[in-house]
């Protein structure tokens, strides 16, 4: 979807939906605001139902302070003009009240996001803006503050989360990242302690993009079979995102079309809105031109390549598998019968491996060993087709669940080593 080409009034309304929808804030709670080139800031109103929301809501604040709309601007409007007079490269600001954020700023602490390299990518340093009144004249200059040290992302004590970018999608990128690591950090606590990134490792993962290794064609046929494959990747990713296995551009899936041949969901776009023709079509060493697949690609073509029973890959950083991925806490599958079969042995490498040694990961793989969770990176789901690689990665964050909720109640049991040749035996599994 080109963002750029929506009016600010619907830009607006589109992400705080998003942002209510998924749980980020309540019906009167959060305000987004965008700075356009006339120096103009649209921003959502007052008190108004944030699941209601039209564009006809939208509150447009010329620069002399005169407001059009029907309803009066957001009462942190005041915050949101001092980062744009602060920090002259952000054209958006979000702020709204997440759970897990809101549980970091009662305590005035910032999650660690050296955990993973994605919100060192995204998002960089955290700070932490000191209490006081919202609407605040002096709240808009302690959240000022610490965007001028460099951060993009703001923990604001006793009251929320607030981020900035070029662009309103950057921004809630940013949003959405915090918000993910801290339910991250949370679920991992549960387990144990989290191991931390080095920046070395994390520019590893971050200077790690080989598009320029496979050449740009233009296909000159698409069968039905690839047609019906771009829609199921696109209904799957979807569905992936609202049911947070996939951030909004976080996760993928790929579908071999033939030997020599797959498709695979791109880079850096939001998987809300992927659409049929965002698709990318690898044919040996060349990948369709104008597009950019996945960070994965190559991994994902050296799977194929070595496992010719391996139809579909899910590469995806589950919330609560990544748990135990940055714990380095075993994730045993012999937890329910449905456990066992989808995931068999669930096995773990070091951080970095994915990069360093793709052929390792690949001949680990196995119908015994169809997942490969890489620490404080992501999980690798292999499927017969792209159903059943969905339906794999499902079960394991569901399991993954389980067990952590599990640890609140009681000792875990798991199933026994008798049990689980009894049900090789009954579902004739290798």
């Amino acid at each position: 979807m080109k963002f750029e080409f929506l009016h600010p009034s619907d830009q607006l309304v589109m992400f705080m939906d998003r942002i209510y929808s998924n749980g980020m804030t309540t019906m009167s709670g959060g305000n987004i605001s965008i700075l356009d080139e006339n120096g103009d800031i649209w921003i959502t109103p007052s008190g108004i139902d944030k699941g209601t929301l039209t564009r006809n809501d939208i509150c447009q604040v010329k620069p002399d302070g005169t407001v059009k709309g029907r309803y009066k601007p957001s009462v942190e409007l005041p915050f949101h003009k001092k980062v744009y007079q602060t920090r002259k490269d952000v054209k958006s600001v979000v702020h709204a009240h997440p759970p897990a954020l809101v549980s970091f700023s009662l305590t005035r602490t910032a999650p660690l996001i050296d955990i993973i390299p994605t919100p060192n990518i995204v998002i960089g340093k955290v700070g932490i803006a000191e209490y006081d009144v919202p609407g605040s004249a002096k709240l808009g200059e302690n959240i000022a503050k610490i965007f001028k040290e460099g951060c993009n992302a703001v923990i604001m004590e006793n009251h929320g989360a607030v981020t900035c970018g070029a662009d309103v999608f950057t921004a809630f990128w940013r949003f959405e990242t915090l918000e993910y690591c801290a339910k991250l950090n949370m679920q991992s606590r549960i387990l144990g302690e989290p191991v931390t990134l080095t920046n070395e490792q994390i520019e590893l993962l971050k200077n790690n993009y080989n598009e320029a290794m496979l050449s740009e064609y233009i296909p000159s046929f698409r069968t039905s079979e690839e047609l019906e494959s771009r829609r199921l990747m696109c209904n799957l990713a979807h569905r992936a995102y609202s049911k947070r296995l996939f951030t909004s551009t976080q996760g993928s899936f790929s579908q071999r079309l033939s030997r020599d041949s797959f498709l695979i969901t791109p880079t850096e776009a939001d998987r809300l809105y992927l659409n049929e023709a965002d698709i990318v079509r690898i044919d040996r060493e060349w990948r369709e031109a104008g597009k950019r697949p996945s960070r994965g690609v190559l991994l994902h073509k050296l799977i194929y390549d070595m496992h010719p029973e391996i139809n579909s890959i899910s590469v995806a950083h589950p919330l609560n598998v990544m748990a135990f991925g940055i714990t380095r806490t075993p994730l045993d599958a012999r937890t329910i019968p449905e456990s066992y079969i989808m995931m068999r042995e669930l096995q773990s490498v070091p951080f970095g491996t994915s990069i360093t040694e793709p052929k390792k990961i690949s001949e680990m793989l196995s119908e015994s060993t169809p997942l490969v969770l890489i620490e404080n990176d992501s999980l690798i789901v292999t499927g017969s087709s792209l159903l059943n690689c969905f339906d794999k990665l499902e079960v394991a964050d569901f399991t993954a669940k389980t067990i952590i909720s599990a640890k609140n109640i009681g000792k875990t049991v798991r199933i026994s080593d008798d049990e689980v040749n009894e049900i090789n035996i009954a579902f004739n599994l290798k």
